[in-house]
């Protein structure tokens, strides 16, 4: 095993007859893969894996502090507990509990620090646990934590190596301090230091969690020939990049717990990531998606290349083709609407949230008018350690991890600041983002939706604004236009093709609102707003073929703000109209009013009778 033993391990032991002190720092709190006997790895805390190396090279003795609950033995495999504590308790006048620790302050270890480090009968190895709760402000030591650590600083650079054994190989009784990041102690104690090795820990790369899943695999169910079980040995694997080794022992333990075997270890891992059992992809009911089109016909009137392009995402994403086994990966669809103010592009989005989860306040939105400024991104994703808000966390981080399952829609996304849209990187690439707390978060069962009005209107030489796209263009001519004036968005302006290059064929251009297809939203509009009046006032409303042309005329007129351009007139030439004469007729519940014509003067009013 010594060949396989971290780097940051062999580190350690290469400095032992170099250093008296060590830090190690980053990934302290996982556990460790150790070879306890031949051929069998066990996971196990830090304090233990080092302990048991540093037994392996001669050392002694082992003797850990924390500022909770004083001196305590590490449970090391080959070290006789009992014994250890009878040692310490001699040279040191300890007195261990029954719960095999002895109480100490702070001060009290560094009084002891300095009977360790020069005790010169056996090695002796002194950790020094949960080292950055030592003091409340490492930039700002109280007058009793600068005693202690120029007590450390001095015995660092006064103590001298001995000889060990019958080969006289030099050695110090080594104080490993383990802090979360090296920054947790005093600058003038670390910088400069030549008897002190300063030694990241990093989270565990692909060889070590190998080496622990071949061992866990073997404690799960399965009736799998040699090939099957190395393929889920490498599913589990491959689908467990970013995650530590305490993560891979609680994913074994779910599967144990929920009875999965290692044949279905890819689900074991999904269900530990997003920490859901259920998978509500797999209850969208599909002969819904087969007939979606006339569903989306009565929310989304025209659109046809856009909504058969949405469509086949959503059915792509429903049948699981684009996902990747054991959770991860990129999210199950990504969309990027383009195209003019007020065609549905956002409409689009709330009907496809309803389509697959029945309700279209699963859809997550996110206006990003409001992320402009450079910094809002930690409106995002949270604040970083040290930072206002930090406790709070992110608005998508945070909506994400609890409905992992959603639509994501982020409404206007060139409004946002460029460095927003960096965070996006990773998301459409592997399908997660890391919170300002250092939270892994996981998108691989969202489905995100972009919209932009990116490519209707461009900069000219002068630096105006001007129509890129007419509505009196064909629509294959608006499509060329608006994609063309995107890529050159991404790669010139923003200066920043990766993520067009990770949208891929995912652009879909809306059309103007033709003649044809205002008639459809005009026609759909005006009925909505008579059978709301007849729930919400309890009065039928019948509308003459003569009013509805003379309305018709009067909200049609204007077509370039799109469908919000009709409902707005409808709201001027009709709603108001009817709300007054509602109100100065007391039309009464149950009545019928006909509305025969309209008069235009200060303001539109409906000729009618009940």
């Amino acid at each position: 095993m010594a060949e396989n033993r971290p780097r940051w391990l062999r580190d350690l032991v290469r400095f032992l007859p170099l250093r008296s002190q060590f830090v190690l720092c980053g990934n302290v709190r996982d556990q460790y893969p150790v070879e306890v006997q031949p051929g069998v790895v066990a996971p196990l805390p830090l304090v233990s894996c080092v302990g048991i190396e540093l037994l392996r090279q001669g050392m002694a003795h082992f003797l850990a502090f924390d500022p909770a609950q004083g001196f305590s033995v590490p449970v090391i495999f080959g070290l006789d507990p009992q014994a250890e504590r009878e040692f310490f308790a001699k040279i040191l006048g300890l007195t261990f509990g029954e719960n095999g620790r002895a109480a100490a302050t702070p001060e009290r270890f560094f009084e002891l620090l300095e009977v360790i480090v020069r005790h010169s009968a056996e090695p002796i190895v002194l950790f020094a646990d949960f080292a950055s709760r030592l003091l409340i402000r490492a930039d700002l030591p109280s007058e009793a934590e600068q005693r202690g650590f120029t007590r450390a600083l001095v015995l660092s650079h006064q103590v001298l190596p001995r000889p060990m054994g019958s080969e006289g190989r030099p050695f110090f009784n080594p104080v490993i301090w383990i802090v979360d990041k090296e920054g947790d102690l005093p600058d003038w104690f670390l910088v400069g230091n030549p008897k002190m090795r300063h030694i990241p820990v990093p989270p565990p790369d692909r060889a070590v969690r190998r080496v622990i899943i071949e061992n866990l695999a073997a404690t799960l169910k399965n009736n799998l020939g040699d090939a099957q079980k190395d393929r889920m040995v490498d599913l589990f694997v491959e689908s467990t990049e970013g995650l530590l080794v305490s993560d891979l022992v609680g994913i074994a333990q779910l599967c144990r717990s929920e009875g999965l075997t290692l044949a279905e270890i890819g689900e074991g891992v999904r269900r530990y990531k997003l920490g859901v059992t259920e998978d509500p992809w797999k209850k969208v009911d599909r002969e819904k998606i087969g007939q979606a089109g006339a569903l989306i016909h009565r929310r989304v009137k025209g659109q046809a290349h856009a909504v058969t392009h949405m469509l086949d995402l959503v059915k792509r994403a429903v049948s699981g083709l684009a996902t990747k086994e054991g959770g991860g990966g990129r999210p199950r669809g990504v969309a990027f609407l383009a195209g003019p103010t007020g065609v549905g592009k956002t409409e689009l989005a709330k009907t496809i949230t309803e389509l697959l989860f029945g309700d279209e306040t699963a859809c997550i939105r996110f206006d990003m008018s409001e992320f402009s400024a450079e910094h809002s991104d930690q409106r995002l994703i949270g604040a970083p350690p040290g930072y206002v808000g930090y406790d709070v966390g992110g608005e998508l981080t945070n909506a994400v991890r609890q409905k992992p399952f959603s639509v994501i829609l982020f409404d206007e996304i060139e409004k946002a600041h460029p460095r927003i849209l960096d965070k996006f990187l990773q998301v459409l690439d592997d399908g997660v983002l890391t919170s300002g707390r250092g939270e892994r978060v996981y998108f691989s069962e969202a489905f995100l939706v972009f919209t932009s009005n990116l490519g209707i209107y461009r900069l000219d030489a002068q630096g105006e604004r001007v129509p890129n796209a007419l509505p009196t263009d064909s629509y294959e001519t608006v499509q060329a236009k608006v994609k063309e004036e995107i890529a050159r968005h991404f790669k010139l302006t923003l200066g920043r093709p990766e993520i067009l290059n990770r949208l891929g064929e995912n652009i879909m251009v809306f059309d103007f609102i033709r003649d044809e297809v205002a008639v459809e939203i005009f026609d759909s509009m005006l009925d909505g707003l008579a059978q709301k009046a007849q729930r919400s006032q309890g009065v039928s409303i019948e509308i003459s073929a003569e009013a509805r042309q003379s309305l018709q005329v009067l909200c049609l007129g204007d077509l370039s703000n799109g469908g919000r351009g009709i409902r707005n007139q409808l709201e001027v030439h009709f709603v108001n109209p009817l709300a007054r004469l509602l109100f100065d007729a007391q039309v009464p519940s149950g009545a019928t009013l006909r509305i025969t014509g309209l008069q235009q003067g200060a303001a539109t009013t409906l000729e009618a009778a009940f």
